[in-house]
C-alpha cells in the first residue's frame, strides 16, 4: 500500500491487556503494510502523573468483597482474551512487578532491530506463570540468551543515562499528550486510542485512511 501512516504504540509489558492488545497489532499492520512506531513507557509514572486513582480502584476490586462480582468478571475477561490471543495470562503473585530495566530494555533491543521478539518474551515471562519477576536480572538474562540479545551489551545500556532519560521522556510525553495507560496508540499524531478493546476502532481508522 502506498499511504504512509504514523502509528505509535506506547507500552508497558506489566500490563495483561497491553499484552493482548499487543499480539494483535503486530500482525494487523503487517497485513496493512504499515510500521509501528513502538514507545516502551513506564505505566506506573503514568498513572502517577494523570491517572492515580487506578490504585485504589484496583486494590478495592481486589480486596473489598463488595466488588467481587466485578473481580469475577475481571477473571473471566482476562481469561476469555488469552484464549482469542492464544497466550498465557496468569496475574503473577507481587503484581505490579517493577519493569523498569526490562522496559529501558526494550530501548536497546529496538536499536538491535530485536524490540518485537525482546517484548514478546517478556510480556511471555511475567504473564506466562513460569518466571514472572522481570525486575531481577536472572530473568532478563533468560530473554537476552531467547531472542539473541548480547547480554553484556544489554545490561551495560540500560544502566546507562541515555536509556533512562530516553524512558522517561516517553512516559513524559504520553501523559502530555493525553494518554492515561497502558496501551495508548496515536494515528498521525493526535488520533488516541485507550486500550487492548479499541483495536477494532484502530483497525477501521487504519483501513479508512488508506481506502482515501
Amino acid at each position: 500500500m502506498g499511504t504512509a501512516i504514523e502509528l505509535e504504540f506506547f507500552y508497558d509489558c506489566s500490563s495483561p491487556w497491553t499484552y493482548f492488545a499487543f499480539t494483535r497489532i503486530v500482525p494487523l499492520m503487517a497485513e496493512l503494510d504499515q510500521p509501528i512506531h513502538w514507545r516502551p513507557i513506564l505505566v506506573g509514572g503514568v498513572f502517577n502523573a494523570a491517572n492515580p486513582q487506578v490504585y485504589s480502584r484496583r486494590e478495592a476490586m481486589f480486596t473489598d468483597p463488595a466488588y467481587q462480582r466485578q473481580l469475577n468478571y475481571y477473571i473471566k475477561d482476562l481469561n476469555d482474551w488469552a484464549r482469542l490471543c492464544k497466550v498465557t495470562a496468569i496475574m503473577p503473585p507481587g503484581h505490579p512487578i517493577s519493569s523498569v530495566k526490562a522496559m529501558r530494555g526494550a530501548l536497546y533491543a529496538e536499536q538491535q532491530g530485536l524490540l518485537v521478539p525482546y517484548s514478546r518474551a517478556v510480556f511471555a515471562a511475567y504473564w506466562g506463570g513460569v518466571s514472572p519477576d522481570i525486575s531481577r536480572d536472572e530473568v532478563l538474562r533468560d530473554i537476552c540468551a531467547e531472542v539473541g540479545l548480547d547480554e553484556q551489551g544489554f545490561f551495560e545500556a540500560i544502566a546507562q543515562q541515555v536509556y533512562k532519560d530516553r524512558l522517561r521522556a516517553n512516559t513524559e510525553e504520553l501523559v502530555q499528550r493525553g494518554g492515561f495507560g497502558s496501551p495508548t496508540i496515536f494515528i498521525n499524531a493526535d488520533d488516541m486510542y485507550f486500550g487492548n478493546d479499541r483495536l477494532p476502532l484502530v483497525e477501521f481508522r487504519l483501513r479508512t485512511l488508506l481506502q482515501e
